[in-house]
């Protein structure tokens, strides 16, 4: 009789949870060493089968894997506002879903939403007051852009522009972005374009990249930084100097813009991929000669988090939206299938291998 009463609670258990898969952070690649797909696992798990109050249950269709995700592998993100991973617990970051199930007074069943801490889960059972529901008509329909052009990624693009790059319509500046292939860079371009720079110059590792960035994205001209010279290059693309630097890479590259541009100029802070898979503070200190010309022209340099900007969210999203509508920005995107890839993904746009946006679809 007993063991009859435990097989009917053990069954009664099964039935209130619902298998899903997740990948977990399976190792950490240390401080200084090159991320793998193997730093990932892929493994079955179960979530509740009902929801609580406040609460809704969500399907995953999209994830976002990006370059500052390499600061989460370490134990310290060097960072206030990024928690590190925890080994072999699940992965977060960008993701759209759709709402399965709804206790949430404001969402319903059917509903597509967004977070920035979405669980790398096929499924999960989520706040419903962190989530943001989403128009998709805003998008055409294309909800990955959520993820990239209309979302953090778009934002940091544009905000990164009005906030630190100064630039004034009928000024006539000389715009360079580095990176300017990837999903972050490829929108700095066209922005800038579109907020007045009269010339941009893209720097990008192929040239397939560097011949979409020109024939699809409206740059001026663009730099394989693998072939040839970087600075001579530069100087011939840029012979008034650069008044607007949008920095995705640092090191080398960098110091090589620097040392162009012009009194008074600004570098957009966004991000350091050349240095994430090394130990040094964020942003890095810039070698002393390159340092002694920023302090020389007056170049300003500061550290740019688009989080802080939170309160210029919904104005912005609704002009990168429009934007995109009206063909003036084009977006490129880069999608691996499966949950299971996730880690091949990362490891891939951490070498350059994506052209736009790096997303995972991991259902339709």
């Amino acid at each position: 009789m007993v063991l009859y009463g435990a097989e009917i609670q053990c069954e009664l258990v099964a039935k209130a949870e619902m298998i899903i898969q997740r990948v977990v952070l399976n190792s950490r690649p240390g401080k200084n060493g090159v991320p793998v797909a193997e730093n990932f696992r892929l493994e079955q798990s179960t979530i509740p089968d009902t929801v609580q109050e406040g609460q809704v249950r969500v399907k995953t269709l999209y994830l976002s894997v990006d370059p500052y995700m390499r600061c989460g592998m370490n134990e310290d993100t060097g960072s206030d506002y990024l928690q590190p991973w925890q080994l072999s617990e699940v992965a977060d970051g960008g993701g759209v879903g759709v709402v399965e199930e709804s206790k949430h007074h404001n969402l319903a069943k059917g509903d597509f939403v967004t977070s920035f801490t979405w669980p790398w889960q096929t499924a999960a059972i989520l706040n419903g007051d962190l989530l943001q529901k989403l128009v998709p008509q805003l998008v055409n329909g294309r909800l990955s852009y959520f993820l990239g052009a209309a979302g953090i990624t778009g934002l940091t693009a544009l905000l990164g522009i009005r906030e630190k790059g100064h630039v004034a319509v009928g000024a006539n500046q000389t715009m360079v972005v580095s990176g300017a292939a990837g999903a972050c860079g490829s929108l700095a371009g066209q922005i800038g374009r579109l907020e007045g720079c009269s010339r941009v110059v893209g720097i990008a590792g192929t040239d397939e990249k560097c011949s979409i960035l020109v024939q699809e994205m409206g740059f001026d001209a663009a730099i394989n930084y693998k072939k040839g010279d970087v600075a001579k290059q530069l100087r011939e693309l840029c012979p008034g100097g650069v008044d607007v630097y949008f920095d995705n890479v640092g090191g080398h590259i960098s110091d090589t813009v620097i040392s162009q541009m012009n009194q008074n100029s600004h570098i957009i802070l966004c991000g350091q991929i050349s240095q994430y898979n090394k130990d040094v503070p964020y942003p890095p200190p810039l070698p002393p000669d390159i340092e002694k010309i920023q302090k020389e022209k007056n170049i300003t340099r500061e550290r740019f988090l688009v989080l802080n900007y939170m309160d210029k969210q919904e104005e912005s999203v609704l002009q990168l939206c429009q934007w995109i509508q009206e063909g003036k920005l084009k977006v490129r995107e880069t999608v691996v299938e499966g949950l299971a890839n996730i880690g091949a993904a990362f490891q891939s746009m951490m070498n350059g291998g994506n052209i736009g946006k790096q997303i995972v679809s991991v259902s339709k």
